[in-house]
């Protein structure tokens, strides 16, 4: 299999400086990140919200080594913010955020990224949209929960994502199923020990089923994070046998893969969410990319061939 490859290669300063040195990379690049500015990515913003799709923004950048770094992604969020509120766009666009961006792995880093999301939570509430804690390895999983309960004291409406194929979501996800929640569902992308994660994809498949019919069954709001068909229509089938309403759940699909299914879901009336990242430190979020599905892989390898 060649995701944990990928994976560990993602973690490789010298992988990081020969894929970023190959002249064909950015135009790869561009198919899963259409911007490093917000100025960059207004216009896809504003693109696909005419189409009848929502987002979910993502600035990427998780390789924090200092608190100015900390900083500085919070302010990115919050200009963002600003630009959205300046469109009126707020209650069709709201933010991915991970902590580890956020200074969740220095120092004191649990606090420092309480800090950090705090005012973008705020800020974010007050133009009519919300924030979602992104899942990231399982290490830092407890410190986000915690984040994301203490977030919800003053904005109940922040989500959050849990990730199939480790073994401790099932349970996770039986607590999070309560009125008022948000959670994102995905398989998951990071590189996990086998004494936390199943590794063969039927196995995160099913788990993934197993998942999101207790999230369908319970009182909250799930996010469907998923390209497979197949768990794509067992999806619509679970929230039919739940009595959910279409508006009670929602597809998320990252920017860039199966663009037609996004708008094919959006036509029949489904909520249809647009995960799209944005930002120069995209090493990280492009390599996962790769990683998730084989199709990704053959796009990128073509392209060095045929431009390199």
């Amino acid at each position: 299999m060649l995701g944990p490859v990928i994976l560990a290669a993602s973690r490789s300063d010298r992988m990081r400086r020969l894929i970023s040195a190959a002249p064909v990379t950015k135009q790869v690049v561009d198919r899963f990140i259409p911007g490093e500015t917000v100025d960059d990515i207004v216009p896809i913003i504003q693109e696909l919200t005419a189409k009848g799709l929502e987002l979910t923004m993502d600035v990427v950048g998780e390789d924090i080594t200092t608190r100015e770094q900390a900083t500085a992604a919070r302010d990115a969020y919050l200009e963002l913010i600003e630009r959205l509120k300046d469109l009126e766009l707020g209650p069709k666009v709201e933010m991915s955020v991970k902590l580890s961006m956020f200074g969740q792995a220095l120092e004191g880093g649990h606090e420092l990224a309480l800090e950090n999301v705090r005012p973008v939570v705020a800020a974010a509430a007050a133009i009519g949209t919300t924030v979602t804690l992104d899942a990231e390895d399982h290490t830092t999983l407890d410190s986000m929960f915690a984040i994301h309960e203490e977030l919800r004291k003053d904005h109940p409406q922040t989500g959050c994502v849990i990730q199939a194929y480790l073994f401790r979501t099932e349970a996770d996800a039986r607590r999070l199923a309560a009125a008022g929640s948000r959670v994102r569902l995905v398989k998951g992308a990071y590189k996990e020990p086998a004494e936390v994660a199943y590794q063969q994809k039927h196995e995160i498949d099913k788990a993934y089923v197993r998942i999101l019919k207790t999230l369908m069954e319970g009182e909250g709001y799930p996010m469907i994070g998923s390209h497979d068909p197949r768990l794509i229509s067992i999806a619509q089938e679970l929230a039919h046998q739940a009595g959910r309403k279409m508006d009670e759940y929602e597809f998320q699909m990252l920017y860039g893969i199966r663009s037609d299914e996004h708008l094919r879901l959006a036509a029949e009336g489904h909520r249809m969410r647009v995960y799209t990242a944005y930002g120069t430190d995209w090493y990280g979020y492009f390599m996962r990319r790769l990683a998730e599905k084989p199709a990704n892989l053959r796009f990128f390898l073509r392209s060095m061939v045929s431009k390199g």
